[in-house]
């Protein structure tokens, strides 16, 4: 009988051995690994909520169109609120900057322009019913072609003529018709936005792959001179970009020579100004997203440690109580290596049976979550990977000592045990 079949006996056995125990101490085996039950189950939870909310971020920048680029006066990057003294001090972007870049930047498409308010508060009223929290803008007709999540549900889009005449009409999010107008249809309602009355001519279309009620249908645009016409103390500009074809980065360049020209950026200093495309827009937040995973997984390791000493402790236990199986089983040959293979099999089952039961416990959260509220959720395999191969591992590290302990036993004192 060759040497491999005794080492897959040994190993079944031991596996045997050890689910045998387990199973006749169901409640103390369960009290143990507690702790690795909820150290793996806040790794599968935080996982599938940033996964889900990942691929939410990703979905709603993406939806503004992969060829199109942001131009802004502040630097690239999330800035989550905070801009340095440079940045608050730059000039704003003008009107002209973005004409300037339509007419001399060859792999420029289209340039959408947008006025927005001096403050935040904004409001838009029909009857006794408010809306406020408003992406509230003034722009050119080009909005409708450069940004790609801006598809009209029903109605139009305002024209050049209504631009040049300052016209009074307004084009609205679908969240805002829905709540100003509940039962009806929006079009040619008399509404007030800050105090003005304007004529909805046009619904914007639910934005896709958005999540939650994003600033994107509680959209309130108007056109650009109306808009100068009624807030002449507005001045932040942004400016959106659309390349050709296959040439985006050929138009982020172009875009930045006549900027850094018109701005009269020397040589050698940095953009006192922003580009940004969908893309490196979704590649930051990417890594801040892994940054909050690692994290979360040092964070969850402090559980994991805690089922481990647990382990650690009732396995110390088990030694002692079965000291004279241990001789026993000495006496009639099992060599220190078994003795050390069997308690170790029953610390990694142990942990390894926590870790799916983490597994499972994470999973069924993060399934709640996503059937009771807006937000995604998904389950990523490497979590499941992590969670099984950490709990494992800590079964492995915490079972050694009593392993050790339990095949140095003098097969003698051990049968005298009692």
């Amino acid at each position: 009988m060759s040497p491999g079949f005794h080492v897959r006996q040994d190993y079944r056995e031991n596996i045997k051995l050890a689910l045998d125990t387990l199973r006749s101490h169901k409640l103390r085996s369960f009290l143990t690994v507690l702790g690795v039950v909820i150290g793996v189950g806040v790794i599968i939870i935080v996982a599938s909520l940033l996964v889900g909310f990942d691929r939410s971020v990703q979905d709603q920048i993406m939806s503004y169109g992969a060829d199109t680029a942001f131009v802004s006066k502040f630097g690239g990057g999330i800035h989550f609120g905070r801009l340095s003294k440079e940045e608050r001090m730059r000039k704003p972007l003008t009107a002209e900057d973005g004409w300037a870049i339509q007419e001399q930047c060859s792999a420029v498409r289209a340039v959408a322009i947008s006025l927005f308010p001096d403050s935040g508060d904004n409001r838009i009223r029909f009857k006794d019913t408010e809306v406020v929290g408003l992406d509230y803008r003034g722009t050119f007709p080009s909005f409708i072609n450069v940004y790609a999540n801006a598809a009209l549900k029903e109605g139009r889009f305002f024209v050049d003529a209504e631009n040049h005449h300052r016209q009074n009409v307004v084009v609205i999010g679908q969240s805002v018709a829905e709540t100003l107008f509940p039962n009806v249809s929006a079009l040619d309602k008399d509404v007030l936005v800050n105090g003005g009355v304007f004529r909805v001519i046009g619904v914007f279309e639910k934005p896709k792959g958005g999540f939650g009620d994003s600033d994107e249908d509680k959209r309130v645009t108007i056109p650009y001179e109306t808009f100068r016409k009624i807030t002449p103390t507005a001045k932040e500009i942004g400016i959106r970009v659309q390349a050709r074809p296959g040439r985006l980065d050929e138009a982020v360049d172009q875009t930045r020579d006549v900027l850094r020209r018109r701005r009269n950026v020397p040589y050698s200093a940095p953009d006192n100004f922003g580009i940004e495309t969908s893309q490196s827009i979704v590649d930051q937040f990417h890594d801040i997203v892994k940054m909050i995973a690692l994290i979360t997984i040092v964070l969850s390791s402090i559980g994991l440690l805690v089922g481990g000493v647990g382990v650690m402790n009732i396995m110390l236990v088990s030694v002692t109580e079965r000291t004279r199986e241990i001789g026993v089983r000495k006496a009639i040959g099992a060599r220190r290596r078994d003795i050390t293979a069997q308690f170790l099999m029953e610390a990694v089952a142990l942990t390894g049976l926590g870790g799916a039961l983490g597994i499972l416990f994470g999973g069924g959260i993060a399934q709640l979550v996503r059937m009771t509220t807006p937000m995604q959720t998904a389950v990523p395999l490497w979590a499941v990977v992590i969670g099984l191969a950490v709990s494992a591992g800590v079964g492995l590290i915490f079972g050694v000592w009593p392993a050790v302990k339990a095949a140095r036993l003098d097969p003698v004192e051990a049968l005298r045990y009692e």
